[in-house]
């Protein structure tokens, strides 16, 4: 103190900036298509885009932050993304507005691949779970924030000051930036043959998962992908094993504590995903609400995780996180069960308690579950561990949108299916933290 204050100040404000221009273009999606003339179900891509270049930056950027600097590599990023931020005011057409989202995505990855590294070297080990708590109460505020303030912007100025709405994050964080930690680069060189194999192959995994669950015409070519991305992940784990610094960290994906984490990450934020991206559907389509309502019904959502994600940190400090954990996905399956039969005529507070209820499992169980995959690595290895951190959530959120999205178009979203299937996430995660802890 007060370096660590500033510190924590710096990346507040980087981690605000992330997640609201992640969230916040969706609210303009429907502006952007009618002024550029494409249709409804292209300009997806500028969300969609941003969110495939940004995790398939995240392990090989992780790999480059050991070798440039953490601090250095951080404050790169946020340059970049502020000048792709200042282009989108000169977007004239929908292909360069996708070249501003590619730039803002690679800055944005840049930052985010060393956020979690730079978390464990601000907060001492012992309150290394309460800052991740903090970290997730800003990400609740930003994810409450970004929708609210894309409904202004559009509704008062021209579009493309959307993408430019966390700009001031942005200088904020890089001002406050010098008091960031900087831990003594990595010698050697970086392996760019890793680094763009790594990121190939997210891509082809994840680009195929989005090709498939838009359509029918188009589910050969993602299956295809799919495979293909996975022929090259077998081949990179065999060429990373025998690495020291791999940029895919199969050497941390071995330890139980760690991978099992992993896994329960992707899983844990597969489900809440899919609660998300159905909840709209379900409360205008099935139960007959206006739009305008959807968002104040989905509130309790963010709310409570602004409550029992900064307490679910703190406890980690002092309670067993996979305890936690198990807790936490037991709670948030009772939620999915109450909300799968819940009726179509229930009043506002009968859904919010289901709703809050649900929340209050995930807030319980990703915390503490962040804390295991940051805090179990060493030290020297924190940013890999922050890029796997990272990437898993990137992964199950796009693994819970596509899933809603086939079952929407199978006719199956407005049920109780899509909630019995992410239930069985939840139940995954829970699995994964029962054995994390037979094995720790």
């Amino acid at each position: 103190m007060p370096r660590r204050a500033v510190a924590i100040a710096a990346i507040s404000f980087g981690t605000a900036l992330f997640v609201i221009d992640g969230a916040i273009a969706n609210v303009a999606l429907p502006t952007i298509a009618r002024d550029t003339g494409v249709g409804e179900g292209s300009v997806v891509a500028v969300v969609t885009l941003y969110q495939l270049v940004l995790v398939m930056g995240l392990l090989p950027f992780a790999n480059l932050g050991d070798r440039l600097g953490h601090r250095r590599l951080y404050q790169i990023g946020q340059v970049i993304f502020l000048i792709a931020s200042a282009a989108s005011l000169l977007v004239t057409g929908f292909a360069s507005l996708l070249l501003v989202r590619v730039g803002q995505a690679l800055g944005a990855g840049m930052a985010l691949s060393v956020s979690a590294a730079m978390l464990r070297s601000i907060y001492p080990s012992k309150s290394l779970g309460s800052g991740l708590g903090i970290n997730s109460v800003i990400v609740a505020s930003a994810n409450a924030l970004a929708p609210t303030l894309g409904g202004f912007i559009v509704g008062h100025a021209d579009w493309r000051w959307v993408f430019c709405a966390a700009a001031p994050f942005a200088l904020l964080s890089i001002l406050l930036g010098r008091a960031l930690p900087e831990p003594k680069p990595v010698p050697g060189h970086f392996d760019w043959a890793g680094g763009l194999w790594s990121a190939a192959t997210i891509g082809a995994i994840i680009g195929g998962i989005e090709l498939a669950a838009h359509g029918a015409g188009l589910r050969i070519p993602g299956a295809a992908l799919i495979l293909g991305g996975i022929g090259s992940a077998v081949l990179l784990v065999r060429r990373e094993r025998a690495r020291t610094r791999p940029v895919l960290p199969v050497d941390l994906l071995g330890r139980p504590i760690i991978g099992l984490s992993v896994l329960g990450a992707i899983s844990g934020f597969l489900a809440s995903a899919s609660l998300i991206v159905l909840l709209p559907f379900r409360f205008e389509q099935g139960m007959g609400y206006p739009p305008e309502e959807v968002g104040l019904l989905i509130l309790p959502v963010p709310l409570t995780l602004l409550v029992v994600a900064p307490l679910a940190g703190w406890l980690s400090d002092r309670v067993k996180p996979s305890l936690l954990g198990i807790a936490g996905c037991l709670v948030s399956i009772t939620g999915f069960a109450l909300i799968a039969t819940m009726p179509a005529d229930l009043s506002w507070p009968h859904i919010a308690w289901r709703l809050s209820l649900t929340a209050c499992g995930f807030g319980l169980f990703f915390a503490p579950n962040s804390r295991l995959i940051i805090g179990s690595a060493p030290r020297d290895r924190a940013a890999a561990a922050g890029g796997l951190l990272s990437t898993g959530r990137l992964l199950g959120q796009t693994l819970g949108a596509s899933t809603v999205g086939v079952m929407l178009a199978l006719g199956l979203g407005l049920g109780p299916v899509p909630l019995i299937v992410a239930a069985c996430f939840s139940a995954l995660a829970l699995l994964c933290s029962a054995l994390r802890l037979k094995a720790v």
